[in-house]
Formats: C-alpha cells, structure tokens, sequence
C-alpha cells in the first residue's frame, strides 16, 4: 500500500483531533462541524454537496481538461516558475514541494528535496494530475482557486482522508481585469507544520507577478482609449471601450447615459475601471473574445437591455488587439454590423439543495425557501434570512444569481436577487417605478431597475 494511503493517527489528531471528529460526522451526512474554520467548512460542503468529490478517494486524478493559455497566462507561468524555484530552495532546507498549477488546478511543475517529491508522487502530487476542489476535494490549491487570498489547509481539514497526512498552503494569481484565476502557488509538507516564513513567500510571489500584470493591463487600457479616439473619429454613433470582462474604460457622453458610467473619462488604471452592471454586454464582451481568438478580423452584433431602456438596444463589437493579443472591445451602440452573435445564456448550473453563509466563525446552511433576498455591498453579498441578516458564502452577487436562476429567484436590480416567492406586495412609486415588499421580518422594499421591470411582470404574471 503507498505512503500516503497510510495515516498516521497521532499526526491527524495533534492539535486536529476535533477537526477529525467534525470530518467524520460531516462525511457521513451531519451539517454542524464546530471547531472548523469557515472557509473550511464551506470548502467541505462545495466538495459534498457540489462536486460530490469521494472523501475516500486515495489519490488525485489525472488531469483531462487543458485551458487555452493566452500570452498573459504564459506570462505568470515563467514569472511563477522562477519564484517557485527560489522558494523551493529555502523550503527545501526543512522538507516540502512547491507547486504551479494552472486555472484548472493541473500541476504543471514541482520543486522539492527528493524524499518529499518521492512521497508526494505516492499521492498524485506531480505533474499532470488534476488538484482542483472538483477532482481532489479541499487541498491548497484547489480551494486557492476558489477563494480571493491565501489559503492554509492542514491534515483532517483535507477532504480527502488519503490526504490527511499533508499540510499545504496556496495562493492564486488572478487575471486583473476578469479577476478569473491564472494559476495557483502552493507550498506542502507531509507531516509537520509549514515554516512560519511560508506565507510571506508566496504573498511575495504573487504580489510580484501581480504587478507585472497590472503593468500589462495599464499599457492595454492606454491601447483602448486610443482605438476608442480614433473610431470616435470616424462615426458619429455612440462608442464605448471595454475591456474582456466588459468593464467600461472609456464611453462618449450618449453611451455613457446607456451604461451608466462617466463620460469622455478614460479609466486605464483595471482597478478604477467601471462596472456598468449589464449582464447581456458582459456576455456578449466574453462571446467576442471566443470568437476573436479564432478569427482576429470578426466583428458582431447583437442586443442588449440598458439602463433607462425597456426596449433592447442594438450593439456592434469590434475586437481590439495589442501585439496580437486581445485586450478588449470597442462597442457601437445602434448600429448592428458583422456576425449575428447568439443572445447570452446562462451557464448551466445544478440548483443548490442550500445556501451557504458565515455568522461570525460558523457556517450557516440555508434551505432556499428561508432566503427571502440576496442584495450585493461591494464585493460582499448579504441575505435576508429567517435567521436575519446573514454574509454570503458566494464571492458575488453575479454568481449567486447564476446558481439561482433556476431555482426560484430573479434578479430584479443590479444589487438584488429576490426570492419570488417570498413577495408580499407590489408598489407602485409616483414616477411608475416598482417595488417589491417583501415576506421578512421588516418587510423590506426592494427596487425594481427600468430594464428589469418587464422580467419581474413575466415572473408574476401582472
């Protein structure tokens, strides 16, 4: 039997013993795990109820799905790879792997002394095996590729018992524009604690690489706004620049009334960039991108819902390319030109049986119909719930209505997600605006947008 089918009791209950015990009751169906830390348990619950991952599962899974790398994510893996070695030679010294793996949690390299690699290869942690929460359950790198910072995981808090043995820790590096994850830093060792030092190594790693791509995407929105002027040169239509998550760099004074953003004031900085909050261009941004890589001279049309807008607005997309590479689109507001591209869809997604959220260091299991809303702060999502206001598990609120669409709830605003059937009443504000009361314990008003309001009249049938 290999190594690391072998758990060495006194190792997974020092110092974990409760963990263990929480593990085990969790694995055969219980849902209170006190003791576990949230994002833990939360990690715990996507692997049980989610991904349905064996927690007797005794080694990862070779990988079989490969992302299309673009030059930026060539990029972060010769950057990380020069970091993983130089943190593999500290790590070294007192026994650990270091890891890269790419978005989907495939390992594409490994750095370690050779007694650890020997034993880690026994577990599937090498090259080419699949670590995603999907595949392997919670482990540092998987779980890093769901989460937005660091993430320690340490022997029974694996999901996996095979895995038991090993401590890791992993962190993401993210796209700065999509903030979708590039590939992931992880740092593990069988048996023993990781050195205090193994954090600030890879929040240093990153921190680097994660410049070089805010460099990168300064250059690209300055690209932008100079495609953007010299088309505004040319047509008298109303024009925006986005970027390839379909935020708004820069838009004339009538698309900027569309959007909702700004006028004539160029956002080159990805962290000032504006979210105009219009799901169908965001689909649409994403649908030119596919089609851009394949064919660099396609240009589309479609329709999309604006803001002050009951009627769809006609839209044409034209990709822009730095250097070859895609760094986002200019998009022509009325005027519909090239391929007739696909209304967006919704992703397909299993309808949750529960809702996660956190309550001070507790994860909280909703059953939906205890969910009365779901209304976005920043980048944090609140529920309204029987058990009062509660933080969402869900990183936003764009996902959560993707994991609800089918189960109930609609998205009537920008910042809300409602529970249809958890409406009290319908009022009617003095300029024809709707609100939504709803069945909580304060009766709460939810607003209803412009182009949201025919939605909400379909769903209730009024």
């Amino acid at each position: 039997m290999k190594d690391v089918r072998r758990l060495d009791p006194v190792w997974a209950n020092r110092g974990g013993g409760a963990v263990f015990a929480a593990w085990e009751r969790f694995v055969q169906g219980e849902d209170q795990v006190p003791g576990v830390r949230p994002e833990v348990a939360i990690s715990w619950h996507r692997c049980r109820e989610q991904y349905r991952v064996d927690p007797h599962l005794a080694e990862a899974p070779v990988a079989v799905s490969e992302v299309d790398h673009t030059p930026e994510h060539d990029v972060v893996f010769a950057e990380l790879g020069f970091r993983a070695a130089s943190v593999a030679h500290e790590v070294g010294t007192v026994g650990g792997v270091v890891t890269v793996t790419d978005a989907t949690g495939r390992i594409l390299a490994e750095w370690g002394d050779q007694a650890t690699l020997t034993r880690a290869n026994d577990a599937n942690l090498a090259p080419w095996f699949c670590w995603s929460e999907c595949a392997a359950g919670t482990n540092g790198m998987g779980t890093a590729l769901e989460a937005h910072g660091p993430v320690m995981i340490r022997g029974a808090e694996h999901w996996c018992q095979a895995f038991h043995n090993w401590v890791c820790a992993g962190i993401a590096v993210r796209d700065v524009v999509t903030r979708e994850p590039i590939a992931v830093l992880n740092i593990s060792r069988w048996r023993s604690e990781l050195p205090a030092s193994a954090g600030a190594w890879l929040a240093n790693a990153v921190t680097k690489t994660q410049c070089l791509l805010r460099r990168r995407a300064r250059d690209s929105g300055a690209e932008l706004v100079a495609a953007y002027a010299q088309a505004r040169a040319r047509s008298s239509t109303a024009l925006a620049a986005v970027d390839t998550a379909g935020k708004v760099v820069i838009a004339d004074d009538t698309a900027s009334v569309l959007m909702g953003v700004p006028a004539s004031t160029p956002a080159v900085d990805p962290t000032v960039r504006w979210n105009p909050g219009l799901p169908e261009l965001i689909g649409a941004a994403r649908y030119a991108s596919r089609q851009a890589a394949r064919n660099p001279d396609w240009v589309g049309s479609t329709q999309i819902f604006t803001h002050l807008a009951d009627e769809p607005t006609s839209i044409t997309i034209r990709p822009v390319f730095l250097s070859g590479h895609l760094i986002g689109n200019l998009v022509s507001f009325g005027a519909s030109d090239g391929a007739q591209a696909p209304q967006p869809e919704r992703a397909a997604h299993p309808q949750p049986r529960r809702l996660v959220a956190t309550r001070d260091n507790r994860m909280v299991l909703l059953r939906l119909p205890e969910v009365s809303f779901a209304e976005s702060d920043g980048n944090d999502v609140w529920l309204s719930t029987d058990q009062g206001r509660l933080r969402a598990a869900s990183p936003g609120l764009d996902k959560l209505d993707d994991e609800l669409a089918n189960a109930g709830f609609l998205r009537v605003h920008r910042r809300y997600v409602v529970n249809l059937s958890r409406i009290r009443e319908i009022e009617r504000g003095r300029g024809g605006e709707l609100f939504l009361v709803m069945d909580d314990r304060t009766d709460t008003m939810v607003p209803v947008s412009r182009r949201n309001a025919p939605a909400v009249r379909r769903a209730l049938d009024i």
